[in-house]
């Protein structure tokens, strides 16, 4: 079942979802990450990937396109992995440069954010960037997250050395921010 937002869809991922993930993943700004070898992502390599997927509800890793609502255009991916029950989770983003600025992204995050903190009741959720992009850093700020580490000088790219940032969330910090919602499970662990 889709989660639907105002602005954004989050889908399943589908077969035909290969063409999308590629150039995404090929592009060193949509992906983000801090790797400064081109990358060599493949259409077959990516639906190889699907093909293998157990399509069992598996809650440690969720995948899922973001389409734009209107449309119903595929316009990026957004996704958890690293699933500790009722504990944390990691989460990432890729858009379409076509779909920068204009609120997608920062959707697509609060419903994946919703996802985790009320339905599947993690205590706190991390994504990793660097230094060098300020527009995840600004979009994670915006949803809530805030630096938690830097790994100064780790990266190494476009002839620049780079700090790794990681960057959280927790529990009460989402409430608080979403006084709409009502924690149901508040924090099992008793500190925070």
């Amino acid at each position: 079942m889709p989660i639907e937002g105002t602005l954004v869809t989050l889908r399943e991922e589908r077969e035909g979802d290969a063409e999308l993930l590629t150039a995404l993943r090929n592009d060193l700004d949509t992906q983000a990450w801090s790797k400064t070898l081109p990358p060599d992502y493949t259409v077959p390599m990516l639906r190889k990937r699907y093909e293998a997927r157990e399509f069992s509800y598996d809650p440690l890793e969720g995948r899922f396109i973001v389409e734009e609502r209107s449309t119903g255009t595929a316009i990026g991916y957004v996704g958890y992995n690293g699933l500790q029950r009722r504990h944390s989770a990691g989460i990432g983003v890729m858009l379409s440069k076509s779909a920068w600025g204009k609120g997608y992204a920062e959707e697509a995050n609060e419903l994946l954010l919703t996802l985790l903190f009320v339905e599947l009741g993690v205590q706190a959720v991390h994504l990793w960037t660097h230094s060098g992009n300020p527009r995840a850093i600004g979009l994670a700020e915006k949803v809530g997250f805030k630096v938690a580490a830097k790994m100064r000088n780790a990266i190494y790219k476009n002839g620049k050395l780079l700090d790794n940032v990681v960057m959280d969330q927790i529990r009460e910090e989402f409430y608080a921010r979403h006084p709409e919602l009502q924690d149901q499970l508040g924090n099992p662990f008793g500190t925070g």
